[in-house]
């Protein structure tokens, strides 16, 4: 027998768990169908392929193993919509998902409606605490999923000479409304996930670690910063740059952030409204960790630790930009990979990858919180990444 408190929780669920998906179509809904399948590098996938990833993702880890004798929509989805879940089978290669011009985008939306009627069928009638675990766990890899769809979006377009929309109600440019600096004082502080709300497995383990005192930021670093970084010469001179970062600098000619140009002395950038002029009072992005660490040290300041940046954040505001920190990607104490497909979330990538704090622009509601540790590539420039600077 359910209870009223268990049939309202189980409702809640089930609303949240639509809503997500639901948002996931509202973002393609600008989209013709030629920009369903491009994909323009292997880091950036297609929003066809991120609308059935996520499906699958729900349809292996729930519906095959709540529902007896589950008839899958396509047999031939798990090799094609699998991201890296070894433990589940062979996939496509990543550069090739924009190969994939069948199944149809039609068959795709057929599928994530077949996924969602089983899906409230099983909410429905009460499920398993652990299908009720994995139900919000694809909730909050869906939204990850919402911000690279449009992160990776933008990356496609901005490959196109003439420079398409997205959408003319896309935010363009954003502000600090913070300024100055905070202070911490030399002490132990707690580091990590506490309590019982969402969390993703890499925030777990909390500790204590001690912090020399230290003033940071209460605001990211602006475009006309960075301009005067880029005019002062900060991309030739190599004093400036970790080895690693100039080499990248060099082999790839780099100049600018990701969508910057110039045209007759004046700034511009590519926006998911177009291309348009820099704001230089507006907050910077798309840049990678080498120019990051490279401004730091042109400024005279550093960049933060994770550490610090968690302990810090309930002091000045977060959330428009993810923030590049100095610290590696790397298990916190106590730290254990989970059994199965799901251990595979995010351990496995513990190794040459640097740890963001905050959100960003491009974030879900609500799949925010100080403790959450996105971690990518240094080279990686195609997320809205900023920075924030902390003292010598």
């Amino acid at each position: 027998m359910t209870s009223n408190t268990d049939a309202i929780a189980v409702n809640e669920l089930l609303k949240e768990y639509l809503k997500t998906r639901k948002h996931t179509e509202a973002l393609c809904a600008p989209l013709t169908i030629e920009d369903y399948t491009p994909q323009s590098a292997i880091f950036a996938s297609p929003p066809k392929w991120h609308l059935a990833h996520v499906t699958w993702f729900i349809e292996e880890m729930i519906l095959k193993q709540e529902i007896e004798g589950y008839q899958v929509f396509d047999p031939e989805f798990s090799f094609l919509f699998n991201s890296y879940y070894n433990s589940l089978g062979q996939r496509i290669a990543r550069d090739q998902r924009g190969l994939m011009t069948r199944p149809s985008v039609e068959r795709v939306y057929a599928y994530r409606k077949y996924v969602d009627e089983h899906m409230q069928s099983v909410l429905e009638k009460g499920c398993s605490d652990r299908a009720t675990e994995l139900t919000i766990l694809a909730i909050n890899h869906e939204q990850q999923h919402q911000e690279l769809l449009i992160t990776d979006l933008k990356y496609t377009f901005s490959h196109n000479p003439i420079h398409p929309k997205y959408s003319d109600q896309a935010k363009i440019a954003d502000h600090n409304t913070d300024n100055g600096w905070h202070k911490v004082e030399a002490g132990l502080y707690p580091i990590g996930h506490q309590g019982d709300g969402f969390h993703f497995d890499n925030e777990l383990g909390q500790h204590q670690v001690y912090l020399e005192e230290f003033q940071i930021a209460k605001h990211l670093v602006t475009n006309g910063d960075y301009i005067k970084f880029i005019e002062d010469g900060g991309y030739e001179k190599a004093g400036l740059w970790l080895d690693e970062g100039w080499a990248w600098v060099n082999a790839n000619k780099i100049t600018r952030p990701l969508y910057w140009h110039q045209k007759n002395g004046e700034w511009l950038h590519y926006t998911l409204g177009g291309m348009l002029p820099i704001d230089q009072e507006a907050i910077l992005s798309h840049i990678s960790f080498y120019e990051a660490a490279a401004y730091a040290m042109w400024s005279g300041h550093r960049l933060p630790t994770e550490f610090e940046w968690e302990t810090a954040a309930d002091s000045f505001s977060w959330g428009k930009r993810w923030e590049w920190t100095y610290s590696a990607y790397l298990p916190y104490p106590r730290f254990s990979i989970q059994p199965g497909a799901v251990g595979e979330y995010n351990g496995k990538f513990m190794v040459n990858q640097m740890v963001l704090r905050g959100a960003s622009v491009a974030t879900a509601e609500g799949h925010s919180r100080k403790t959450y540790r996105n971690f990518f590539h240094p080279q990686y420039q195609w997320q809205f990444t900023g920075l924030r600077l902390v003292k010598r």
